[in-house]
């Protein structure tokens, strides 16, 4: 029999998993959403045939996984709220609250909580999402497969052994769509700045981008050497990444991930 999971949180990281777990054919029946905003939960039972609900102690009293798909700024009040409950059934924690650590999680909940710390992105919204995903002592080897399958419902899902590198996966492949839309987005406009339509542009640059990640998803062969496939001495890929090497792009994207990492160690000290 499956598990019954809560999902409290209905925005677009909470409906994303959700529809990944009824795409990989997880029974409705046994998935229970909860939100303040009473209207997109009607759309999402609508949808997807799932039980809803309005109050999160009801929704997390029987379920054996609980998702807190939730802002970091509301999930003490959420924790404390469902804190007896957890108590007496020690369901497994999937927290997606960004910054927000294990041991605060721990403490908002009581003790002995099997908690999992998981840190995906936005393009989970479209089930391609990159996961970092940690786990406190008190999860068990099938609690970890558990979660697992249920992020992979959504893309990748990565295991992080060391809670401090949470940071790390924030500033990498939490923050990094946003880095790859930035160099997208300044290629496309080098482009028309060089007399290229602007639709013709914007093709282009995505689906070179789109071809390059398959590419290296599929390789054999790691991304250095993939650009020195495509790199002929004295061609033009040649022209072009000798300019931005000698710019420093490489120091800029690891001054960028730096800050990134930093702005989360300080923003998971306010929660």
């Amino acid at each position: 029999m499956a598990n019954t999971i809560a999902i409290i949180g209905a925005g677009h990281m909470g409906a994303s998993l959700l529809g990944g777990l009824i795409a990989h054919q997880y029974p409705p029946e046994n998935i229970v959403i909860t939100d303040a905003d009473t209207e997109k939960l009607s759309l999402l039972k609508k949808e997807f045939n799932v039980r809803i609900a309005a109050d999160n102690v009801d929704a997390v009293s029987q379920a054996d996984i609980i998702i807190l798909a939730i802002k970091p700024q509301i999930l003490a009040n959420v924790a404390k709220e469902i804190a007896a409950s957890v108590q007496e059934t020690k369901p497994l924690i999937i927290s997606i609250a960004a910054g927000v650590k294990e041991d605060s999680i721990q403490a908002y909940l009581g003790h002995n909580i099997p908690i999992i710390r998981a840190m995906p992105n936005t393009p989970a919204l479209i089930r391609c999402g990159a996961t970092g995903l940690y786990a406190n002592q008190v999860v068990t080897k099938k609690q970890r497969d558990l979660a697992e399958s249920i992020l992979n419902a959504v893309g990748l899902a990565i295991w992080i052994e060391d809670e401090a590198l949470m940071d790390v996966v924030t500033a990498l492949s939490g923050s990094g769509p946003a880095y790859f839309f930035l160099v997208m987005e300044a290629l496309e406009k080098g482009a028309i700045n060089l007399g290229l339509p602007a639709d013709t542009a914007r093709l282009l640059t995505l689906q070179t981008a789109y071809g390059a990640a398959k590419m290296a998803l599929e390789s054999d062969v790691d991304v250095a050497e993939l650009r020195k496939r495509v790199t002929s001495p004295g061609g033009t890929t040649e022209a072009a990444l000798l300019e931005l090497e000698k710019h420093h792009m490489r120091d800029i994207f690891e001054k960028a991930l730096l800050a990134a990492k930093i702005r989360g160690e300080e923003l998971a000290e306010k929660f």
